[in-house]
């Protein structure tokens, strides 16, 4: 059986760039029938950014878009203000991602869209916390990233690089994405005991700040006893009164780092990472396995608090292993005695994995037209009886007609309320033409 499990449930989404669109599409794979809220004439701004054809969306819209609905629709008119009106009469979520008061200014706030439907849960994401200083910034991927704590953590802790780096991961956009998700999911099964919809807020510096509660673990850590036995900067150097960047330690306890493996000269990713774990049979596998028995009678080397002192005599050893060796040979070596390694994967080699083309790791979605088949990243999580079956984008506006006539709209008024600018962008006035010349 391969029953969704968001059947039945209707959302607008009223969402455009990463982080709203990510949580739409996720409940969409989850079932849900999302009705996406387009600008007549231009749409989401993401279809036409970073295309690949100017005659096509881009990737980034496609990757956040498949298996929605698109109305364009003008919510400033009368006319478009009835039809939203309609669609959240009828609607379990309303999702916005606007710039701060917008949507209240547009006559659709939380309080707005409660009185029209006490049912319908009120998902919205916006940069800070109410209660922030920066509430009134504007709010993009680093801006998240730089004041949650992650950039000023991440990068090299010496050097000229030793600067604020941000993370590759989307912390900012699609991970505030799937804290919507979490927060939607939530809200219905509240709903199901209350019979009525909440407001949900959710912002992206608090869904960065989440994927950073280890470093606030470590800065009250450092508060407490002044340094960090995990970090490269233990036990030579002073630690500041903040938590510091890190490198490529593991983080944790264990003694993790990336080591450079045969061809990195040309290669930038002929890396791998290998962790030595704390407990005494497993440091002792790894040894065997490395050939560094002699580490087991080493005073400098021999217990956890020892080789926390000496991470770079031993960071230096294990690369003269590596060095010697591929990326994928140093894991078919370490793995069997169980260390923890993994060979570091570009972009290139994951998406040319065919095993991770599973139903839900890697889909490949046949978008048709000039676009084709495109790869994205399926639902992130499997269920046991339950499926995400991955289909196309949809065009701009290509569902307008289908659903203003579920909403008991005629075709002479669908047709009125393109030509008013409801639902299709006014023509452009014609310039006077030039006087002719004598």
């Amino acid at each position: 059986m391969n029953y969704a499990p968001l059947q039945g449930i209707k959302v607008v989404d009223f969402t455009n760039v990463q982080s709203g669109p990510s949580c739409t599409q996720m409940l969409a794979w989850l079932g849900a029938e999302v009705i996406k809220i387009e600008r007549p004439g231009t749409g989401d701004a993401t279809r036409g950014e970073l295309q690949f054809d100017p005659d096509c969306p881009s990737y980034y819209f496609l990757q956040l878009n498949s298996d929605k609905k698109s109305l364009t629709l003008n919510a400033a008119t009368a006319d478009g203000k009835k039809i939203l009106t309609k669609l959240i009469e009828q609607a379990d979520v309303f999702i916005e991602n606007l710039h701060p008061g917008a949507m209240d200014k547009l006559g659709f706030g939380w309080e707005d869209v409660h009185k029209i439907n006490p049912r319908c849960i009120y998902g919205t994401i916006k940069g800070f916390p109410l209660s922030s200083r920066f509430a009134d910034l504007k709010a993009y991927e680093p801006v998240a990233q730089v004041t949650a704590g992650a950039a000023s953590t991440t990068g090299w802790y010496q050097g000229p690089d030793n600067i604020p780096t941000q993370s590759g991961a989307a912390l900012g956009d699609s991970n505030t994405g799937m804290h919507m998700t979490i927060g939607i999911l939530a809200a219905l099964m509240q709903r199901e005991k209350t019979g009525e919809g909440v407001f949900v807020y959710q912002s992206m510096h608090n869904a960065c700040l989440n994927l950073c509660r280890i470093k606030t673990r470590d800065q009250l850590t450092l508060d407490r006893i002044g340094y960090l036995t995990q970090f490269p900067q233990y036990p030579n150097s002073k630690f500041p009164d903040f938590v510091p960047r890190s490198g490529n330690q593991e983080g944790s306890g264990v003694l993790g780092w990336t080591y450079k493996c045969k061809g990195w000269e040309t290669d930038p990713n002929a890396y791998v990472y290998v962790i030595l774990q704390r407990g005494a049979k497993d440091f002792e596998k790894a040894c065997k396995a490395l050939g560094f028995e002699d580490w087991l009678t080493n005073p400098d080397f021999n217990t956890a608090d020892a080789r926390d002192r000496h991470k770079q005599q031993i960071w230096a050893r294990i690369e003269e292993f590596t060095i010697t060796k591929d990326k994928y040979e140093v894991v078919k070596l370490l793995a069997p005695a169980g260390v923890p390694c993994a060979p570091v994967l570009s972009t290139k080699e994951i998406m040319s994995d065919e095993s991770l083309y599973d139903g839900n790791t890697l889909v490949k979605i046949n978008q048709g037209g000039k676009v084709g088949e495109f790869v994205t990243v399926g639902c992130p999580f499997t269920m046991s009886n339950y499926t995400p079956k991955y289909g196309p984008c949809p065009e701009l506006g290509g569902n307008t007609d289908e659903i203003l006539g579920a909403l008991g709209y005629t075709a002479e008024q669908q047709a009125a309320m393109k030509a008013n600018g409801t639902t299709a962008p006014l023509p452009k006035p014609q310039m006077p033409e030039p006087p002719a010349g004598k």
